[in-house]
Order: structure tokens, then C-alpha cells, then sequence
């Protein structure tokens, strides 16, 4: 075992952790759950699709970061790529044509996926959610006067369409999340969209966080639309176990990860657009693929009509057509198939963590967020505290499960806003960092600086997750119970200590 962690955490040098009889711990599992066994099949998938997880005795806990793919995904394109002959879809050749048709039918499944169709809403083909909302950023027409206006919860890239508002003269506003359910501030959020101006106003949110698991209501689309804001739906986080159904709530725009509802193929995301929308948004330059027309004496150009004007350059055409045999896929799983299975398995696991108590009664894990199921997906986010109350870092947790190999996330998930709320990191704290010129620090003296006041640990189920990787977590949090660690070797510093330290380094 690795000596700084054996260091640090002397008893695991003493114990191994002692594994709970798993059948007896599986009975009373069902006998709490009985509904669990109609998910059965997910037993019989993963077996057959995903038997390299058993084999390799892998806990995978990482679904929100990123799915799964099945065997049959992969063997599936791969007979397609093996038996077709594909070329550079910009032509009108055979194998040109070849690649336009398995890309426009990926392009429509994806639409009829979300029960939509090219009436109503155009896909961007993207390579992932960060490129669609970078897209949506650029494009928008901010002006001086306009407004973005978001939520404490929000991933980074959603958090970075700021800089083209305020490169362009609008204000952003961040409407705040409140303690300990980590749902929208409803009086502060509805403050803003009644009283903020503007000629363009764009309002994002997402559908489900991508730290704490919330679900957030839905009905703020329609709400904000009616008031004159166009709506960003961030999607990535809450299309992997759920349906959105765009007849029922219609976002003027919704970025949407594959890798992360069906893990295959990485590089590929898309942008939704509602046709409404698509003339409101102006590229601030062209590139081949998008335009119809381009002079170089008179220095014009045309863009191309709805898809071909976001498209820049070429698409990754081999690739696009698995999106939609990950689409058909989890299509023959059903979507409520897993959304049971997820929903038993996660409120299994927030109630066993909230169960475990150092024996003077001191908790071991603190969850952030909703502690049961009501309108929350699978992911669940907390912190370990020894039996005197000390805080683990989260990264000495991260490497004890690496040992175990259990694959979990930590840190602060590239979610700032919900980061600062849970960790209380104070005003003051912030703006001491940042008022030194923190362009120099380097990430490892970010994290440094912060260390025992940001970050945490991320544990999210998913569709092939079963009663077993629960166990295997819950037995490695219970090797924590009644023990006094020492808890790391960093404390916060002054940022002129990490600054004098760098430029000495």
C-alpha cells in the first residue's frame, strides 16, 4: 500500500476491511426493497454486456463523469465500419452519400429520441456539451444593456457563456441555491426573471445537478419564456436516467453529452436548437463546412441553411452514426427500467451512509443535498469525518478507494457555485485569493490554498450499477468507523506564502 497514505492513515496497516456476509446484507436488502426485483434483467445485461467490470473486479461509481458502453454497442459499429466504405460527407460521391444518410438518420433518431422532430428543433452535432454550450455563447447576441442570468448550480461550461456576455456589454446574475437541499432559491430566482431588462436575455439552468443529484423543476422553462428570457437547458447530467420529452417542455436550446447516457462514442455531443432561434444567433466567424458561399476578393460570405451553419469543418462522420445505436440501446433497456433501479439503489445507499456513526455517535459521512429520493437522480455527494469530528481530504479518500479499486470522483466536479455553498467557503476567503494575482498559481497551489475548506466526495449510480457495487462502497466507508486519523498534511496558506513558493519553484 502506498506509504504516504499508510503514513496518514496509520490503521490500515493494522485491518483490512472485514466484508459484511454480502447474501445476508442482499436479504434485507430486498426485503426493504421487494420492487428492486422487477430491474432483475439489468442483472442479466450486465452479465452478458458488461461482464469485464466482474471479471476485472472494477466498482465503478463514476456514471455522472461518464457511462458505460455495452459489448454489443461496440460490435455493432464495428460491423458497420468493417462492411460500409465511408468518405468526407462535403460531396456528392458514393461513399460521400454513404456517410450524409447514417448521419442524418443519427441526426433525426436523435430528435425522435426526444420526442421532437426537425420542425421544431435542429441538432448541432458537437464534440460534447462544453462545445455546444461554447457555441450557444459565442452565437448569442449579447449587447450592452442584455442579461445572463443563471444558477449557483451550474457546470463550468455553463458558468463560462459569462465572459462572451460580459465581453459584449451584458450583466450576468446568479440566482443562489439554498442549504441543505441545494434546490433553487424560488423567491430570489422569480425576483430576477419579472424585474431584469433587456432585449436579449438568456436564463440557464440545469435539469439535473451534476454534483448533488437535484432535479430542478422543469416548469422554469415555460416560466421564463413567458417573460420574455430564452432558456438554456443544460441536459448532460439528466439524460442518462431520465426521459426529456420535448413536446412537454420546450427549451429554446438544450446541450446534451452521449458519452455520458451510454458511454460510447466519446467526442460527440450535440446543441438543440428550437428553429425559432436558429436566425437569433450569430457566429462571429465561418469556417469550411458552414458557409454556401465565400469570396476572397470581396472578402464575403454566406453561411449554410440550419445544421451547416454550426457544423465547422468535418464531422466526425464515423463516429456519429453510434449515436444513435447508444440511443436504440438504451431504448431496448427502458428508460424506466432504469430510473427504478437507479432511484432503489441510490436511496439504499444514502440511508446506510446515514446510518454509519463512529461509536460516540459522531456521524462518519456528511451528504450534501436531498436525503431521500424525491426529485433527485442518482448522484450523491458527501464528506468523511473521523470519530473527533476532523475532515478527510478528499483526496486521501480518493486514493484509499483507488486501493480498493472503487472508481469515485472527487474535488469540486467543475461546479464553483455549488462548491462555495456546500464547503461555506466565506466571501472573504474568496476575495482574499483572489486579489493576489492567482493568473500564477499553478492548479496543485489552487488546491493547496484550499484545501481543507473546498472539495468533496462524488459517488453516482447508473444504469448497470447493481446491489453489489453499493455494498462494496458502503463496506469501504464502514472501514473508516471509530477511527482518529491524522487528517493530511496541508492547511490552508497565504496566497503571498504560495506565490513566493512559486516563483522560487
Amino acid at each position: 500500500m502506498n506509504s504516504t497514505i499508510e503514513r496518514i492513515f496509520p490503521f490500515l496497516r493494522k485491518q483490512k476491511p472485514v466484508a459484511a456476509p454480502v447474501q445476508e446484507s442482499y436479504r434485507k436488502f430486498i426485503q426493504k426493497y421487494p420492487e428492486y426485483e422487477s430491474t432483475r434483467i439489468m442483472d442479466e445485461i450486465r452479465k452478458k454486456e458488461f461482464s469485464r467490470l466482474d471479471t476485472q473486479s472494477h466498482v465503478y461509481l463514476d456514471f455522472t463523469g461518464g457511462g458505460l458502453y455495452a459489448q454489443s454497442q461496440i460490435n455493432n459499429h464495428m460491423e458497420m465500419l468493417s462492411s460500409g466504405v465511408f468518405g468526407n460527407p462535403h460531396s456528392s460521391n458514393p461513399t460521400s452519400h454513404h456517410s450524409t444518410e447514417v448521419t442524418e438518420s443519427a441526426r433525426n433518431y436523435v430528435l425522435k429520441y426526444f420526442n421532437t422532430s426537425n420542425e421544431e428543433y435542429r441538432c448541432i452535432f458537437t464534440l460534447n456539451a462544453s462545445g455546444a454550450l461554447k457555441l450557444l455563447g459565442e452565437a448569442y447576441p449579447f449587447e450592452k444593456g442584455d442579461h445572463y442570468l443563471l444558477t449557483y448550480d451550474n457546470h463550468n461550461s455553463v458558468n463560462g457563456i459569462r465572459e462572451f456576455a460580459h465581453q459584449k456589454g451584458a450583466e450576468t446574475t446568479y440566482a443562489e441555491v439554498l442549504s441543505p437541499e441545494l434546490r433553487i432559491n424560488e423567491s430570489v430566482l422569480i425576483q430576477h426573471l419579472n424585474t431584469i431588462q433587456g432585449n436579449n436575455k438568456l436564463f440557464a439552468f440545469p435539469a439535473q445537478s451534476n454534483v448533488s443529484g437535484v432535479k430542478h423543476d422543469l416548469v422554469w422553462v415555460e416560466y421564463a419564456q413567458k417573460l420574455g428570457w430564452d432558456v438554456l437547458l443544460d441536459a448532460a447530467a439528466f439524460v442518462p436516467g431520465n426521459r426529456l420529452d420535448l413536446q412537454t417542455v420546450k427549451p429554446d436550446f438544450v446541450s446534451i453529452s452521449f458519452y455520458k447516457m451510454f458511454g460510447y462514442p466519446t467526442g460527440i455531443g450535440c446543441l438543440l436548437i428550437k428553429n425559432d432561434k436558429i436566425r437569433k444567433l450569430h457566429r462571429p466567424w465561418f469556417a469550411g463546412g458552414t458557409v454556401s458561399f465565400v469570396s476572397v476578393m470581396e472578402q464575403e460570405f454566406n453561411f449554410g441553411e440550419f445544421e451547416a451553419r454550426f457544423e465547422d469543418g468535418t464531422i466526425n462522420y464515423l463516429n456519429i452514426p453510434a449515436v444513435e445505436i447508444g440511443l436504440k440501446w438504451l431504448e431496448s433497456i427502458g428508460i424506466q427500467t432504469i430510473q427504478k433501479r437507479v432511484s432503489i439503489l441510490t436511496d439504499y445507499l444514502i440511508q446506510s451512509l446515514s446510518q454509519l456513526k463512529h461509536s460516540n455517535g459522531k456521524p462518519l459521512i456528511q451528504i450534501y443535498g436531498p436525503k431521500n429520493i424525491i426529485n433527485r437522480g442518482g448522484t450523491v455527494i458527501m464528506n468523511f469525518f473521523d470519530a473527533d469530528e476532523n475532515r478527510y481530504l478528499f483526496s486521501d479518500i480518493e486514493k484509499m478507494a483507488n486501493q480498493q479499486k472503487i472508481s469515485l470522483r472527487t474535488g469540486c466536479f467543475c461546479n464553483p457555485g455549488l462548491d462555495e455553498t456546500i464547503s461555506q467557503v466565506t466571501r472573504e476567503r474568496l476575495h482574499q485569493f483572489v486579489s493576489c494575482n492567482m493568473k500564477e498559481l499553478s492548479h496543485s497551489e489552487v488546491v493547496q490554498f484550499f484545501e481543507k475548506e473546498r472539495g468533496s466526495v462524488r459517488v453516482s449510480l447508473g444504469y448497470v450499477s447493481n446491489f453489489h457495487d453499493v455494498n462494496a462502497f458502503l463496506i469501504f466507508a464502514g472501514s473508516l468507523l471509530n477511527q482518529k486519523i491524522k487528517v493530511g498534511t496541508l492547511s490552508p496558506q497565504p496566497v503571498t506564502e504560495i506565490k513566493k513558493e512559486s516563483q522560487m519553484g
